[in-house]
């Protein structure tokens, strides 16, 4: 028996198993599908390249994207202590602050949530009125090196963006390098940055290769999991909450494997109903992304991290092409007239990246990926079979809004508009997967052939619809869920530091600690 059960150590996961646990008298258990990180290739940043597919990853995929040439699209997962914060690009972003004014949640607005970024953040260039010092979560600058990511940056600037040195700070428009959660050159997960210190405290355990079945119900009171670890199924009890930290694709399919979804939907998998809830995995919202290939003759790519010399160059300083991040440079652009802030992100990424990484490189060169910030379009999570460990049933349904697939095709045409500016020309001189043409059916056809999710999952247990604003689940007793999976809408950026910012909020929710006074600060006029 434990106060506390938390299903799933990614991002929001550690950051609660960390906090609660501050408290002697609480006690808390952490349950985790895959094994501890102790894989080299997670903490160097780069190695993350090779933990696809691996058991490090529930690599998923979507079902056949009608609107997207029929393809089923890869949906990489971190399993493993860190969840995702263990196997992503590391790109340091919290959102424009109108997405979450816009989400109208008492609580949860921008005002509300800046200061648990604060609280979160170790960021390198110091406290600011926009940025934390002295929080757990590090904020690094770039130590690759790479000339490419930089050079893009120029070209972006010499295509009429703005330079911006600071995404997070006065104003989001703009290109410029993104910052990263790294320290010293390595990569500095949830797990790292939250759990790892906190992992002394008797009054938390931590178990790994647990994959939880469902929520223990007494009536509408969760009361514990039905977990297996190596065969093995036992129930785990909590006296307090059971809080499902599992992500927003396992975080919806473990309520409908516990009888808490659409009705109609548990009944065809033979699922006995505990409370009809249709919109338990709907309203499933990413960044659809597409992206363009160029080869070069300049000896300036992340291939070098295959050369001794780099190894030599990372064990010595942490610097080199080991330390990138892949995701380098970028930029947030407004492509359609009148929109309140920015409605698409470039990533740079200094390497050649072909058939989804399933393809070698062919030489040197780059991949530059424009990605929808505000689509229209939502999906849905449905369960395959009532079996846990069944694959959920993931459908995008990419451009199903032709608004998004015209501003998709508008970003395409500003991407091609910044790889044809001089400073990048030297390191654009081959198109590998490039348009045929600038006309609109040639990049629609584009957009259709190599469109992707940018693994930016989230609202499919959304505030207002499945969870109140406590997080607490709508019509049951003693369960939250605490993930990406309640943001009613995908913010303008990368969703990591969101995901940890909610759940520092959410852990003074739980404990009954007083929030943190909401603020009007210089980056809520961004």
């Amino acid at each position: 028996m434990y106060d506390y059960v938390i299903v799933g150590a990614g991002s929001a996961g550690c950051v609660l198993a960390a906090r609660l646990t501050q408290d002697p008298d609480v006690s808390v258990l952490l349950l985790e599908a895959g094994p501890p990180d102790a894989n080299q290739n997670i903490h160097v940043p780069l190695g993350y390249l090779k933990l696809a597919g691996t058991e490090l990853d529930w690599n998923y995929f979507s079902a056949p994207e009608p609107r997207c040439d029929g393809r089923r699209i890869p949906l990489p997962r971190g399993r493993v202590l860190g969840g995702s914060s263990s196997t992503n690009a590391m790109v340091y972003i919290r959102g424009n602050p109108r997405d979450y004014d816009d989400w109208g949640v008492p609580g949860w607005s921008w005002a509300d949530l800046f200061p648990y970024f604060r609280k979160a953040e170790d960021n390198e260039r110091g406290a600011s009125d926009w940025h934390g010092a002295g929080g757990p979560l590090p904020v690094s600058e770039q130590r690759s090196g790479n000339a490419i990511s930089r050079a893009w940056v120029e070209a972006a600037v010499q295509a009429g963006l703005p330079r911006n040195d600071d995404f997070n700070g006065e104003c989001q428009d703009g290109a410029g390098m993104y910052q990263v959660t790294q320290r010293g050159g390595l990569r500095a997960s949830a797990a790292a940055a939250y759990l790892h210190p906190a992992t002394s405290r008797p009054n938390l355990t931590v178990l790994t290769h647990m994959l939880v079945h469902r929520v223990l119900f007494e009536g509408t009171r969760a009361v514990g999991v039905a977990a297996s670890q190596l065969g093995h199924v036992q129930e785990l009890r909590a006296a307090r909450e059971v809080i499902l930290c599992a992500g927003a694709y396992n975080s919806p399919q473990l309520l409908m494997l516990s009888g808490v979804g659409p009705a109609d939907h548990l009944r065809l998998r033979e699922l006995e109903v505990v409370l009809d809830q249709p919109a338990v995995g709907a309203n499933l919202s990413d960044h659809a992304a597409t992206y363009a290939v160029w080869g070069t003759e300049e000896p300036e790519s992340l291939l070098l991290a295959r050369e001794p010399a780099a190894l030599e160059q990372f064990m010595a300083t942490q610097t080199g092409p080991l330390a990138s991040n892949l995701a380098e440079a970028g930029a947030f652009v407004r492509v359609e007239p009148g929109v309140p802030a920015p409605d698409v992100q470039f990533h740079a990424i200094p390497v050649q990246i072909l058939e989804e990484g399933t393809a070698d490189p062919e030489g040197h060169g780059m991949l530059v990926t424009p990605c929808l910030l505000t689509p229209e379009t939502r999906g849905c999570v449905r369960l395959a079979s009532d079996d846990p460990t069944a694959r959920p049933i993931v459908r995008n349904d990419f451009y199903a809004s032709e608004r998004d697939l015209e501003r998709m095709v508008a970003a395409l045409r500003l991407m091609l508009e910044i790889g044809a500016q001089p400073a990048i020309a030297p390191y654009c001189t081959t198109g590998m997967v490039v348009p045929e043409d600038d006309s609109e059916e040639a990049l629609r056809a584009h957009a259709r052939r190599t469109t992707f999710a940018i693994y930016h999952p989230v609202g499919t247990c959304a505030i207002g619809s499945v969870v109140d604003e406590q997080l607490r689940v709508n019509g049951l007793e003693r369960l939250r869920v605490v993930d990406a999976s309640v943001m009613p809408v995908v913010p303008r950026g990368n969703t990591n530091a969101p995901t940890i910012a909610i759940a520092e909020r959410a852990a003074d929710l739980i404990s009954g600690a007083a929030p943190l006074a909401s603020v009007t600060s210089p980056a809520a006029s961004a």
